[in-house]
């Protein structure tokens, strides 16, 4: 779906935005269910005797309509950016709207099959159980907007610690137990202060961790606080140090190089196609990492990357895009942490199945995945993209834990 500052050149965003087909779809939707919402607010008012009552409601719907679309549009393409509006504004704005939107074609779906279920009990029911029946369907449509807030002022900021065991066949027994933190996506902006993400760090400095590693995306956009950021990284305490990768929103902040020389200086090494040797006794893990690789260049996946692979030694591969996975794997890669779906920010359990947008984009939307003697793992994140909430996908700080499998 179209989020502001989404960049079709500069990469996929699972959600919303950086998916053309996906903002296409999002689009039509929105579009129908608000023309349908118009035409039922208008045979509404046609109803009134008063004509000066009916003008009036039915331009304030009119004049809303073209508001919202406006604020809808012009946000997606940062062109209240481009107008001098401060980006804070932008993405409150396209914030706003999304959320409208949402809501909107939520209610009006519940809505609408609550209708045809109370159509289909018949005309018979008694006055006293249809005056429960209505209300039950009234509940039932605005539910929606209390889910979202529910998502936006609770479950948002409802950081978790999650802690994993990454079993691996021929794990070296010095890398037994080696406790991994793992952070991605923390998109410090309007929608996460440096204050939030201070107990992100307080929390995963708790854990006391072998290694700590960042999966990119540490802010959203132009205009958000990417030095605040880096200062809260380079908090991180681990026995073997800090290390991170890109994501895609460092390229579209056009902050990658700025990233990587003000982080290496506060002592946070950014791997951007190179890699690292850590020593944990007599083992030996290879680090290496690689800049966000575009959804829409697959046939690039890691090219260079099988370069950085080190005989002999445990490879771990930091990126932030998961869908690179089998191709790692090919490489020679034992371990690859990822991040940048946020679980799907917004998922829905249906018959034991996850729905959400993040889903149309890659298999690999959250948590542990297998492959031959390999595993990824991709965490939710700790921010949010788009509009400032989360609903049954929590933020979370990632604690792995290798096993020899």
């Amino acid at each position: 779906m179209t989020a502001c500052r989404s960049a079709y050149n500069e990469g996929w965003d699972f959600w919303p935005g950086g998916e053309p087909l996906l903002d296409i779809v999002a689009f039509a939707v929105f579009t129908l269910v608000q023309g349908r919402l118009t035409f039922l607010a208008f045979r509404q008012f046609a109803r009134w005797k008063s004509r000066r009552a009916r003008r009036a409601a039915g331009g304030t719907v009119l004049v809303f309509d073209v508001l919202v679309f406006a604020a809808y549009a012009l946000c997606s393409s940062s062109r209240l950016t481009e107008l001098g509006v401060p980006p804070r504004v932008d993405v409150t704005v396209g914030a706003v709207a999304l959320g409208y939107f949402m809501v909107a074609t939520a209610s009006y779906v519940l809505h609408a099959i609550f209708s045809a279920i109370r159509t289909r009990l018949g005309g018979d029911i008694d006055p006293g159980r249809r005056r429960v029946l209505n209300a039950a369907g009234g509940a039932l449509a605005f539910s929606p907007l209390v889910v979202l807030g529910y998502g936006a002022l609770i479950e948002r900021l409802n950081f978790r610690v999650r802690e994993v065991d990454v079993p691996l066949p021929g794990l070296p027994p010095d890398l037994e137990g080696l406790r991994l933190v793992h952070l991605s996506d923390i998109h410090l902006s309007a929608f996460l202060s440096e204050d939030e993400l201070a107990r992100v760090i307080d929390a995963a400095n708790e854990l006391r961790p072998h290694l700590a590693l960042v999966t990119g995306d540490l802010i959203s956009g132009p205009g958000d606080p990417i030095d605040a950021c880096i200062r809260q990284v380079a908090r991180l305490k681990a026995d073997a140090g800090v290390f991170g990768c890109m994501g895609n929103h460092e390229r579209l902040a056009h902050v990658e190089a700025y990233t990587a020389v003000h982080a290496a200086r506060a002592g946070v090494p950014f791997l951007r196609l190179a890699a690292r040797k850590v020593r944990f006794g007599n083992a030996v893990m290879n680090l290496a990492g690689v800049d966000y690789q575009s959804l829409f260049e697959k046939e690039l996946y890691l090219k260079g990357a099988e370069r950085l692979v080190a005989p002999g030694a445990f490879n771990m591969l930091l990126s932030h895009n998961p869908d690179v996975f089998p191709v790692a794997v090919r490489q020679g890669y034992n371990l690859v942490l990822a991040g940048h779906t946020h679980g799907g920010q917004v998922t829905v359990e249906i018959l034991d199945h996850s729905i959400n947008p993040a889903r149309f984009i890659t298999p690999f939307v959250y948590g542990l995945f297998r492959a031959g003697k390999s595993a990824e793992y991709v965490t939710r994140g700790i921010g949010t993209i788009a509009f400032p909430a989360r609903i049954g996908a929590p933020p979370e700080i990632a604690l792995l834990r290798l096993r020899k499998a």
